[in-house]
């Protein structure tokens, strides 16, 4: 596979997965109590985690042959 097909595929897959995410976020959100510390540690948490999943995808898409 090339390194511009993985690219594609990478893509492709983050912008799905990113979608995915903003979604389960919002609706686990909305389960988070009203206190502003609660929802700022959960927004805090949530704005950054979404980088694990995506770690490996990337490097997936920039392994070269």
């Amino acid at each position: 596979m090339t390194a511009r097909v993985r690219k594609a595929i990478g893509s492709v897959a983050i912008l799905a997965f990113l979608l995915f995410y903003m979604g389960a976020m919002a609706r686990l959100g909305d389960h988070v109590p009203k206190a502003w510390w609660c929802q700022l540690l959960f927004y805090l948490v949530a704005g950054t985690a979404w980088g694990l999943p995506i770690i490996p995808l990337i490097t997936w898409m920039n392994r070269g042959k």
